[in-house]
């Protein structure tokens, strides 16, 4: 697997998910309902006013009942894919339980991820001591808040993950701000900040003008807004080269 250099990793986390999906969909590599998290995540604590960007780290947890000696074999196997990566790395944590009862994630273990290199969590579970999460650094996204660690433990290490319908694989490349996360393709990763300098610019084909009549005091048409539009999807049409598209 090829990884992209921080240099090129800063540049994604200089745009919004929504951008980022938008330029994702000039390439046509997958359908437009794949590959990105449902309402339900929430962002609950950030690092920076930056979007999280890293490469996945993934586990399986439950907390309805009390953890085996085996599971401690696991939780080991969980932590050793931190090691000898020097990239940022994303935790993408699946609760098997229906209903979230326990957090495996708190200023312990935020404090924990730090030291192993990972800069936060996606999960379809809960946080909590989210205030001093954010003192220590760490970003929090998750379905639920919780007060408990209850039983939790890690049932799983180092498989494919369901993160509120978002599908996650161990390296996999997270972009993730208050919108929610997404998956970027590998294929894409390295041209996808230059193609989303050309999404903004295929939407300023249509806000542009609209943003002139307003500041002018003016009223526009709906014949000009639609031919706006079309160029605005003109443009969309080549935010990918045309031998990139599948």
């Amino acid at each position: 697997m090829a990884f992209l250099t921080q240099e090129q990793l800063d540049a994604l986390a200089q745009f919004d998910t929504p951008t980022i999906c938008n330029a994702i969909e000039g390439f046509g590599v997958r359908g437009r309902t794949e590959g990105f998290t449902r309402p339900e995540l929430r962002m609950r604590a950030a690092m920076s006013d930056k979007p999280m960007v890293g490469y996945a780290r993934t586990g399986v947890i439950s907390a309805r009942q009390p953890a085996t000696p085996a599971h401690s074999v696991v939780m080991e196997a969980y932590y050793r894919q931190y090691e000898d990566f020097d990239l940022p790395m994303v935790a993408a944590i699946q609760d098997l339980d229906r209903v979230p009862v326990g957090s495996f994630w708190g200023d312990v273990q935020a404090t924990v991820h730090r030291a192993l290199g990972c800069i936060g969590v996606i999960t379809d579970g809960g946080v909590r001591d989210i205030e001093e999460v954010k003192r220590v650094g760490f970003y929090l996204f998750s379905k639920e808040v919780l007060i408990s660690h209850a039983y939790i433990h890690m049932v799983e290490a180092g498989t494919a993950v369901d993160i509120c319908g978002m599908t996650v694989r161990p390296g996999d490349l997270i972009h993730a701000d208050a919108h929610g996360a997404i998956v970027i393709p590998q294929e894409i990763a390295g041209q996808l900040a230059e193609a989303c300098v050309r999404a903004m610019d295929a939407e300023e084909a249509l806000k542009g003008p609209c943003q002139a009549a307003i500041a002018r005091g003016e009223r526009v048409t709906a014949k000009e807004i639609m031919a706006w539009r079309g160029e605005m999807q003109r443009r969309r049409a080549a935010i990918a080269p045309k031998q990139e598209h599948l």
